[in-house]
């Protein structure tokens, strides 16, 4: 069972890089984790522009997609004004393209189908890795704060007060490549509780935070482990009711959804698409209304910012292998 999840955790079967090329071409071209399709000369762990300028692309319309964590009708309401925005700043037609799963949106970007995108904490570092994802910004506040934590949620008039009390329970988690919906949590409850998979309780899938969240509220589910920031918003909308639902664990902040661009985008176009991000007057704006305490887009490096997410797939032994 360990063994399938860790699959669907990369979503890929694994790929050797023996016999990729000569020891002489592994160095004018490290990679670290990356894909073989990828270099990474300057030590930053994403993929750098090409250096051919023939494989650079500079597409008339672009196609942008955030993260499937909700309703996509929702959100391409939602973000209809930002597209608008970018379209000014980058002089081209920008398309709000809905994806229904984290593998979709990353395979879309690996085949140069998707050239910006909104992509959840867990999958980000697979993005990365895989799909020449690069990331620069995520929402925040003036000050330059952001994040949200992971957690452990389970029915308000529930008998269960701690993680250590889900022992025989059925424990609802996202998807297997979410960081806070499966990979955190699952961590943590394995070194801070002891509480395996399988062993000590019974894993099942919701596909989304916001099933994960519906589910405990109407007790289809004993726990469930959630991004509290999309709980938050469910109360926002009265989606559910917060009355039905308490807190037993709440972690340590991680970042939130990335916000980046493929990395072979010509790199004017791609300067224009961060002038867009960072340009963009969120007062008044549906991103505002519907985000509400975050109302600028920060700058951030995948380097610093995902180490944490990275430590956790560390402690569950993920690598960032492609197929």
């Amino acid at each position: 069972m360990l063994h399938s999840i860790k699959r669907l955790i990369l979503g890929v079967a694994a790929l050797t890089f023996a016999g990729t090329g000569s020891a002489l071409a592994q160095a004018d071209c490290p990679r670290g984790d990356l894909d073989k399709a990828y270099c990474d000369r300057n030590g930053d762990l994403v993929a750098d522009a090409p250096t051919d300028p023939k494989q650079l692309v500079n597409p008339s319309t672009l196609i942008f997609a955030y993260t499937p964590v909700e309703d996509p009708s929702l959100y391409s309401k939602v973000w209809d004004g930002f597209l608008r925005h970018a379209e000014k700043v980058t002089g081209k037609r920008v398309v709000f393209f809905p994806v229904q799963s984290n593998a979709a949106e990353i395979e879309a970007m690996r085949s140069g189908r998707l050239h910006i995108a909104g992509v959840s904490t867990g999958p980000t570092p697979i993005a990365v890795n895989c799909a020449g994802y690069v990331p620069f910004a995520i929402m925040g506040t003036q000050g330059g704060t952001f994040g949200y934590e992971m957690e452990i949620i389970v029915p308000a008039d529930s008998p269960i007060k701690t993680p250590a009390d889900l022992k025989g329970k059925k424990v609802a988690f996202t998807a297997p490549t979410s960081n806070s919906g499966f990979k955190a949590p699952s961590a943590i409850l394995d070194a801070e509780f002891n509480l395996k998979a399988e062993r000590d309780f019974t894993p099942v899938f919701s596909g989304k935070h916001d099933n994960s969240v519906l589910g405990v509220a109407n007790k289809d589910y004993d726990a469930a482990a959630i991004a509290n920031e999309v709980m938050f918003r469910m109360f926002e909308r009265k989606v559910v009711d917060k009355a039905k639902i308490r807190t037993i664990y709440k972690s340590e902040t991680f970042p939130t959804t990335s916000y980046g661009l493929a990395y072979n985008l010509d790199p004017a176009l791609a300067a224009k698409i961060k002038e867009a991000f960072f340009t963009f007057p969120w007062e008044g704006s549906a991103l505002k209304a519907e985000f509400k305490t975050e109302d600028r887009f920060v700058p951030i490096t995948y380097q610093k910012n995902w180490g944490v997410v990275r430590k956790v797939d560390a402690a569950m032994g993920v690598k960032y292998t492609c197929k």
